[in-house]
């Protein structure tokens, strides 16, 4: 952080929700391009935030700052738009500044929160401005909370956090999920599991990993709220669920050190079966191709540690996949598809396909 900046040199400077609506107005129905980055105030914060070395006093200099603010009756909350420049402010839940709001009047803090994250022009004092709303349920600030938390990668954990309070926060959290990348994703994604419901289940099914590597750490999360093993057990799922599995299971295969893998997913010889019944009747498609033979490469693998897929069951889903990827149509596509000068192909074919004997 750099040293704290006059106010006055800033003051036509757009607030960080202004900016959040700009953006949204130019790409509704998508994630922010980087983020919503660069901010507005981005200029002076160009230096690490001054983190405390205890995490457990993560927090406690500005939640000192609230309670003097909060002590006297007729501070006004544009006072506290550059109070935590210099401050340590976890973009996360935070109990000793939770503390600081749960002492102050309700009402006080309600309009204290609104106001930052409406007007403030500083990141810092906009993150407790959503703290503050976090540390309340009030479904009048859902809007308020869902805009500024397409700044996602900042915003989006207090976000997350002051939505799942809130009666209608799920519908807000889907709306969100529909909207970020990165790490917001998984922050939004992970309060939308959690929180579980009817509604979001759809959306789950086919829209919740988008192939980021940080889909490995909610992706058990996904496969067990959304019942992916019922979905793709029915006769006739849409191609969007199963190829929406398909990457579920893809992703669940390499996921070591970061969330579910294959052996901790239960029902996964019931989905690979399902997987693989379903993707013998589509079309052949390049993501299709590459999604089942990484999952084949998988299966190629001894891995007798598993308490869910016996060698034996290995062997016959291997050579289902198999069957599928060897088969003249899906073939003939990979070798239309694939650009062998493409890196990521070229390493697929130099390594992968080596393995399961696939045309190059």
């Amino acid at each position: 952080m750099s040293e704290t900046p006059e106010p006055g040199l800033l003051g036509n400077q757009k607030s960080l929700y202004e900016h959040a609506l700009q953006l949204h107005r130019l790409h509704p129905d998508v994630a922010l391009p980087q983020d919503g980055k660069p901010y507005p105030d981005s200029g002076s914060h160009d230096r690490r935030s001054p983190w405390s070395d205890d995490q457990r006093r993560r927090g406690v200099r500005a939640a000192a700052v609230l309670d003097e603010f909060f002590a006297r009756p007729d501070a006004m909350p544009d006072e506290l738009v550059w109070a935590f420049h210099d401050v340590d402010v976890p973009i996360h839940h935070n109990e000793h500044i939770t503390a600081a709001a749960l002492r102050a009047d309700r009402e006080r803090v309600q309009q204290t929160g609104r106001w930052l994250v409406r007007h403030s022009t500083d990141q810092c004092s906009t993150v407790i401005g959503l703290a503050l709303l976090a540390a309340d349920w009030d479904d009048g600030d859902i809007d308020l909370i869902r805009h500024i938390g397409l700044l996602s990668e900042t915003f989006g954990p207090l976000a997350a956090c002051a939505l799942k309070r809130r009666r209608d926060g799920s519908e807000a959290l889907l709306w969100l999920a529909q909207r970020t990348a990165g790490w917001g994703r998984v922050y939004i994604i992970e309060a939308l599991c959690q929180l579980g419901g009817h509604s979001a289940r759809p959306w789950l099914l086919r829209n919740a990993l988008d192939g980021d590597s940080l889909n490995g750490y909610y992706v058990g999360d996904v496969a067990l709220v959304a019942d992916v093993h019922e979905a793709i057990t029915t006769e006739n799922p849409d191609d969007e669920l199963i190829d929406h599995t398909g990457l579920l299971l893809r992703i669940m295969a390499g996921n070591s050190g970061m969330g579910m893998t294959w052996n901790g997913y239960h029902p996964v010889r019931r989905v690979l079966d399902a997987h693989v019944t379903h993707l013998a009747r589509q079309h052949p498609t390049r993501d299709r191709y590459l999604t089942a033979a990484f999952i084949a490469d998988h299966l190629l693998k001894e891995d007798s540690s598993s308490p869910n897929l016996s060698p034996d069951h290995r062997t016959v889903l291997l050579n289902r996949y198999l069957t599928v990827l060897h088969r003249e149509d899906w073939s003939s596509m990979a070798h239309a598809a694939l650009d062998p000068t493409d890196k990521f192909t070229a390493w697929f074919l130099e390594t992968i396909a080596p393995r399961l004997r696939l045309p190059s």
